[in-house]
């Protein structure tokens, strides 16, 4: 799946990521005060994103949730319980 710079943004901002302008634009996500997902993308405006793998990957997507982030149908909730079956973050006590 393409995805565009705006579409990134999107998710992103759904998500609950915080931002940060530098040479690329960096957004990580914290979850109970601890850093628990960054990824990062170009400045490209309009085109499909570079490295798109590398993107859905460090968003611990696979490809149909990537694309069910993007057209809306998952939110953070659903991102969250995502990162939980990954064991990206730990289950909450």
């Amino acid at each position: 799946m393409a995805i565009k710079s705006h579409e990134y943004d999107r998710v992103i901002e759904k998500f609950g990521f915080e931002t940060k302008e530098s040479h690329h634009r960096l957004a990580w996500l914290i979850y109970h005060g601890r850093k628990v997902v960054k990824t990062r993308r170009s400045h490209i405006k309009g085109r499909d994103l570079p490295a798109q793998h590398a993107i859905r990957k460090q968003l611990h997507l696979n490809s149909r949730q990537l694309r069910e982030a993007v057209v809306c149908t998952l939110d953070r909730q659903g991102y969250i319980e995502i990162l939980r079956d990954k064991q990206i973050i730990e289950e909450e006590e």
